[in-house]
């Protein structure tokens, strides 16, 4: 079985909790994609549009600085990442993560949380974004996610 790093961000704790039971299930490392600035509530505010997280995502370019690095990406063959849905895409600082680390020749499988917006449209950015990556698939999952679900989708 290929080894799995099961990396995510989290604004609210929602995909921190999903990305913990991938990784019990998987048997995968966990890392945190963890701002170097975190995000209050205030910056979350989506309805405010001079909200850290409104600004960012309006900036195509906004790379929010990740305080962590994945020290042996090399070890990982199989890559999961994971974030809440932002404006129907992926918050900017997975583009951070995505650029810091070489994934190439990894296997990249995408998880997402969401209240109801679908992960398609955050995962065809994703690949269209960097096309050289090897993006698998990518699936919605609630804090209720089940473990058969995990395991039908990732093994």
């Amino acid at each position: 079985m290929s080894k799995i790093l099961v990396s995510y961000f989290s604004a609210s704790g929602v995909t921190k909790g999903v990305a913990s039971k991938i990784t019990d299930i998987t048997g995968g490392d966990l890392f945190e994609i963890e701002p170097v600035n975190k995000y209050t509530s205030e910056d979350l505010d989506w309805t405010n549009k001079q909200s850290r997280s409104s600004v960012e995502m309006s900036n195509p370019s906004s790379r929010p600085e990740v305080k962590n690095k994945v020290s042996n990406l090399n070890d990982y063959d199989t890559i999961l990442i994971g974030f809440p849905v932002w404006w129907d895409l992926a918050p900017t600082i997975i583009n951070t993560f995505i650029e810091e680390n070489n994934l190439e020749n990894k296997k990249i499988y995408v998880f997402a949380t969401s209240g109801g917006t679908s992960v398609n449209n955050s995962f065809n950015t994703l690949k269209n974004t960097y096309s050289n990556l090897n993006f698998i698939s990518a699936k919605r999952l609630s804090s209720s996610v089940s473990d058969s679900d995990i395991i039908d989708w990732i093994i």
